[in-house]
């Protein structure tokens, strides 16, 4: 059981996302072949292709959150003294936090939404509703990397000012 947690811990979402990409490249270019050497299209890959790439842009962002890759502007983190810089990333940590909180919270309110109108895409009849739990799901699990970023930051800087 713990080694399937590691593994989630780890690979999880880079994992999804290598699946969606492939299957959104696949798609694309199987729609490229079949209109420029059959002379067909499939009316529904566009669509299919756009909403796959809805959710790889939500688990992105969780994975981006998890390896503390997202934009941060260092110009004005060298404003403050290096001593308080830390706790200044950690106040960041935070806000992005409660950021990803105001999605989850909105997200849901338009997934229950949909789920009550039942409206469908238009080619694929895909329920409206499971593209729209997309940020719902990418900021729940964004949610949990910023906790564990914010848990670990918190633990350097007590080892360094236990060391310091």
């Amino acid at each position: 059981m713990m080694k399937l947690l590691k593994w989630l811990d780890d690979y999880f979402e880079i994992s999804i996302c290598i699946v969606l990409m492939s299957f959104m490249t696949l798609l694309l270019f199987v729609q490229v072949i079949m209109r420029r050497v059959f002379s067909q299209s499939l009316y529904w890959s566009e669509e299919l292709a756009r909403y796959v790439f809805i959710w790889l842009i939500y688990l992105g962002i969780s994975y981006g959150a998890k390896i503390v890759k997202h934009i941060r502007i260092e110009a004005f983190l060298n404003v403050f003294p290096r001593k308080l810089r830390p706790c200044i990333v950690i106040l960041g940590d935070v806000l992005f936090l409660g950021f990803a909180f105001f999605i989850i919270f909105t997200s849901s309110d338009l997934v229950k939404k949909q789920l009550l109108l039942k409206q469908e895409s238009p080619a694929i009849h895909m329920p409206m509703a499971v593209i729209y739990v997309a940020p719902l799901v990418g900021f729940v699990l964004t949610a949990v990397r910023q906790i564990q970023t914010i848990i670990f930051r918190i633990k350097e800087l007590r080892k360094g000012a236990a060391h310091g």
